[in-house]
Formats: C-alpha cells, sequence, structure tokens
C-alpha cells in the first residue's frame, strides 16, 4: 500500500483498513535497504535493524511496516 507524504503510523495503518487506525497500538518498522541487505524480516530482526514506532511516528519512504492493532 502506499500513503501520502506525511501520514502518521495509524494513518497509514488506516490505509489497510480502517479497524487498524482506529486500534493501532504500535508499528514495527524496518528501512527497506536494510530489509533487503539482511535478506528478509529475520534478519533485520537478527541485526536488530527492526525498531517499535508509537503513533506520532511519520512514515518515511521505503518503511517496511508491521501494525500492531486491538479492536
Amino acid at each position: 500500500w502506499t500513503v501520502r507524504v506525511g501520514a502518521t503510523a495509524p494513518q497509514a495503518a488506516g490505509v489497510i483498513h480502517t479497524d487498524f487506525e482506529k486500534g493501532f497500538i504500535r508499528a514495527e518498522v524496518v528501512a527497506y535497504d536494510d530489509f533487503i541487505q539482511f535478506k528478509g524480516e529475520a534478519g533485520a530482526k537478527e541485526a536488530g535493524k527492526w525498531r517499535l514506532e508509537g503513533k506520532e511516528y511519520v512514515v518515511k519512504d521505503g518503511d517496511v511496516m508491521h501494525f500492531r492493532f486491538n479492536v
């Protein structure tokens, strides 16, 4: 999915589904370049490149994100 420039993590989650935005807790984020360099999710996690971001996080171009939410 694509989001507009300046979107916060909850707004980005809402692009996928409105329930994701309503129940947003946190986002797990890794830069695309790190995702590729470390050969995917597991490698990037082992390298410590994944991070947790809150509601105020502004999405950057190339972010790969997992959303934690509860509805």
